[in-house]
């Protein structure tokens, strides 16, 4: 955490913003606590305290001069009652991602007597009941809340929704209730025998599941039971036909290839031999005869 010490605001980005007003830039620096914002010398129509640490809205000199505080992205809970002594003009405030939860704590506000702009976004606050028209009621001199323009209608609404004390009274009280946890009702037993169960498969039930889907009728019958197949997980409710007499005639077959297959492993080195003798046999049998013709072809003058 960082303190704001005077320092630290003199070195810190002002300039003049879109709208010509001369602005601080305090943002980001972890900042926890407000203080030391007297070096200022009220010389600032807005500040900028975004993206730090800083849980209560308090601790202001008097700032005659600021119009804008913009403290979003913290981890505000708290307001000083007071806030409006020392913030004569404040008419806008950007509080938006930060820890207000309950009615009761926007309160302070009615405080600022020039309060217009006002945003909670992102604050736990937003969804109490009727959180829209309290605030509206509280603050009678807000124009737009939550980036919405205040409507005359709403207005109307809000005074009637809290026309006596005891309403605001049973709004706050019903804001500050927690919410309960939804319970999960429990799945009884009658139920959990219903749902089927989820198996593994034995290798004589995935045999017998081959040789049912060879024996299927359906196309939608192939697809269901290949499934289960890829999956490895039988259902309790799956019934396979009996197929056990085909199984084992699958069983006794896959046992006769493997010495089959071995007997061909066996002929196929005899095979590449005898190929092999005869290729010789034959080359030595064009070997002798291309010395036949030779000799002829001396006898006869040609070479």
């Amino acid at each position: 955490m960082v303190r704001l010490t005077a320092d630290l605001i003199w070195k810190s980005p002002h300039f003049f913003n879109a709208i010509k007003e001369r602005e601080l830039d305090l943002r980001g620096n972890k900042i926890a606590v407000i203080e030391n914002l007297g070096a200022t010398e009220d010389q600032f129509d807005t500040i900028d305290l975004s993206d730090n640490e800083i849980v209560k809205l308090e601790n202001m000199p008097h700032l005659n001069r600021l119009g804008t505080l913009i403290i979003n992205n913290n981890r505000i809970t708290r307001i000083n009652p007071n806030i409006g002594e020392f913030l004569p003009k404040l008419h806008t405030l950007v509080l938006t991602n930060n820890r207000l939860v309950n009615l009761v704590e926007i309160d302070p506000l009615t405080s600022l007597p020039k309060l217009q702009f006002l945003s909670l976004l992102d604050n736990s606050i937003t969804k109490k009941p009727n959180y829209r028209l309290y605030v509206i009621h509280k603050l009678k001199s807000l124009r737009v809340l939550d980036f919405k323009k205040v409507k005359n209608k709403e207005r109307m609404e809000a005074a009637s929704l809290f026309a006596s004390e005891e309403m605001e009274e049973e709004a706050k009280k019903e804001s500050m209730k927690t919410l309960m946890p939804v319970e999960v009702p429990n799945v009884s037993e009658e139920e959990e025998q219903q749902t089927p169960k989820v198996v593994a498969p034995t290798p004589e039930q995935i045999i017998a599941i081959k040789a049912a889907i060879v024996n299927s009728q359906t196309l939608e019958e192939v697809a269901r039971l290949e499934k289960v197949l890829k999956s490895g997980q039988l259902p309790a409710d799956l019934k396979i036909p009996d197929y056990d007499s085909g199984s084992k005639d699958v069983k006794e077959n896959d046992e006769k290839m493997v010495p089959d297959v071995e007997n061909e492993a066996d002929v196929e080195p005899n095979n590449v031999e005898n190929q092999k003798n005869d290729e010789l046999a034959a080359m030595e049998q064009e070997l002798k005869m291309g010395g036949v013709l030779a000799h002829a072809n001396v006898g006869r003058g040609f070479v």
